[in-house]
C-alpha cells in the first residue's frame, strides 16, 4: 500500500504539473450519458497569495529568491544546497495552486510579484503567460544545452523550458494477452467496436491530461467542423463506449484494469512516464513493465521557469534559471516529478531507459493556436461528449 501511495503521489504530481482545472469532482461520466458538467474557462482570476511550502524552503544566505510553483511540486529543499553554496543565495518554494491558477494570480500580480521565479507554466498555457506579460526575458548562458525544439517554442526568451514528457494511451498488457485482443496502435482504432468500453479518459475542462489527449486528437485529426475532423472523432468515441472522469487519480486509480487500477478498462490516458513508475514503485518490484504506452497517441509537453516581471531580486532569480536547467538539478527531475530532463545529455534512471516511452515524432500544436482556440475546443467537445 505504501508503494501504491508513493506511485500514485509521483503521477499525481505529473498530472498535476500542468494542470489547468477549474473543478474537481470524483464522479465518473460515462459517455453515453448525460452530464451537467460544463466547459472551462481560464482559471477564475483570484488576489489569494501564493501559499508557502515550508518543506521546501532552503537555508538563509546572503540573498535569497523565492520560487512560485504549482501544488504538487515535489522538489526537495536539498536540492537547491548547491546553489546556495556556490551563490550565496537560498531559495524558498511557494505554492499558487495548480499551473492554470498560478498563471492566473501572476497575471493579476504581474509587475508587483509575488515571487522572483515561476515555475511550470506549459506550453498548453505558454502563450497566455506571454499575452499576459508576467515574464522578464533572460536568455541563460545554458540555453544552448537544452532541446532546441523546447527553447524554439520562446524566441523572445521570456521563459526558459525546464522539463518535458508526453501524454499517451497506456494499455494493460496482461489485460489484452488474456483477452487474446491485439492492443490498439492507433488513436483511429480506439473507435473499433473491437475496444467498445475499454477506454477511459479525463475530461479535458477539469484535467490537464484530460486537455491534453483532446489537443492531441484535434492534431491528428484537425478542425474540420461538425461534419468530420476531430469533432466526428469524439463522436464516434462516444459511440464506441468512451468513459469520461475528471481527474488522472480516477482514470487511473479507479477506472483502469492495470496493477495500479481497481477497474476494469484496460486502455487509460496517462503518461509516457507510468511504466517506470509502475516497476519503481511495484509491490513486489515487477520484471517488466505492467502497462504499455501507444506511441502514436503522445501530445508532447514542455514546461517552462521564467523570472517573473518586477522581480527585486533579478540578478539572482536569473542565476536560479541557471541553476534550474543545470546538469545536476536536471538529472533529479524524473523521479521527482515524472518527466524528462530538457537539457541534452542529462541521464536518466534506467527505469526510464528502459520503460518509457519518448515518440520520435509526438503530436503537437502551437501554443498560440492552443490559447486561441482552447476554450472554444473544451465548450465543443462538452457538448458532444458530456451532455
Amino acid at each position: 500500500m505504501k508503494r501504491r501511495a508513493a506511485f500514485v503521489a509521483a503521477i499525481l504530481a505529473l498530472a498535476a504539473c500542468s494542470s489547468d482545472a477549474k473543478t474537481a469532482s470524483t464522479t465518473t461520466v460515462p459517455a453515453t450519458t448525460t452530464s451537467e458538467s460544463t466547459a472551462a474557462t481560464a482559471a477564475p482570476a483570484t488576489t489569494a497569495p501564493a501559499t508557502p511550502a515550508p518543506a521546501t524552503t532552503a537555508s538563509e544566505g546572503t540573498d535569497s529568491v523565492t520560487l512560485v510553483a504549482y501544488d504538487s511540486f515535489a522538489i526537495d529543499a536539498s536540492a537547491f544546497d548547491a546553489f546556495t553554496a556556490a551563490t550565496g543565495i537560498s531559495v524558498s518554494v511557494v505554492t499558487a495552486g495548480d499551473a492554470g491558477t498560478m498563471l492566473s494570480k501572476a497575471a493579476l500580480t504581474a509587475g508587483n510579484p509575488e515571487g522572483d521565479v515561476m515555475w511550470g507554466v506549459d506550453n498548453t498555457l505558454l502563450s497566455r503567460a506571454l499575452a499576459s506579460d508576467v515574464f522578464e526575458p533572460y536568455t541563460s548562458p545554458d540555453l544552448a544545452a537544452l532541446d532546441p525544439a523546447a527553447t524554439a517554442l520562446v524566441p523572445g526568451h521570456e521563459a526558459t523550458p525546464v522539463d518535458e514528457g508526453d501524454v499517451c494511451i497506456n494499455d494493460d498488457i496482461g489485460w489484452f494477452a488474456s483477452h487474446d485482443l491485439a492492443v490498439p496502435t492507433t488513436l483511429q482504432e480506439l473507435t473499433d467496436p473491437k475496444y467498445k468500453d475499454l477506454l477511459v479518459v479525463e475530461n479535458p475542462a477539469t484535467s490537464s491530461p484530460g486537455l491534453a489527449f483532446l489537443l492531441a486528437t484535434i492534431a491528428e485529426f484537425g478542425d474540420s467542423g461538425s461534419s468530420g475532423g476531430w469533432q466526428q472523432y469524439w463522436k464516434d468515441l462516444r459511440a464506441n463506449g468512451v468513459a469520461v472522469v475528471d481527474s488522472w487519480d480516477i482514470a487511473y486509480g479507479e477506472q483502469f484494469s492495470g496493477s495500479s487500477g481497481k477497474g476494469a478498462r484496460p486502455l487509460v490516458v496517462s503518461y509516457g512516464s507510468s511504466p517506470p513508475a509502475e516497476v519503481i514503485y511495484g509491490d513486489p518490484v515487477p520484471e517488466t513493465a505492467p502497462t504499455g504506452v501507444i506511441e502514436s497517441t503522445c501530445f508532447h509537453q514542455v514546461e517552462f521557469a521564467g523570472i517573473l516581471r518586477g522581480s527585486k531580486h533579478a540578478e539572482s532569480a536569473g542565476k536560479l534559471i541557471d541553476f534550474l536547467v543545470s546538469n545536476d538539478f536536471q538529472e533529479q527531475l524524473p523521479l521527482a516529478l515524472f518527466v524528462y530532463p530538457v537539457r541534452e545529455g542529462a541521464a536518466v534512471p534506467p527505469e526510464f531507459e528502459q520503460w518509457a516511452v519518448r515518440p520520435a515524432q509526438p503530436l503537437t500544436l502551437a501554443p498560440d493556436e492552443i490559447e486561441q482556440h482552447s476554450e472554444e475546443w473544451i465548450n465543443t467537445w462538452t457538448d458532444i461528449v458530456v451532455r
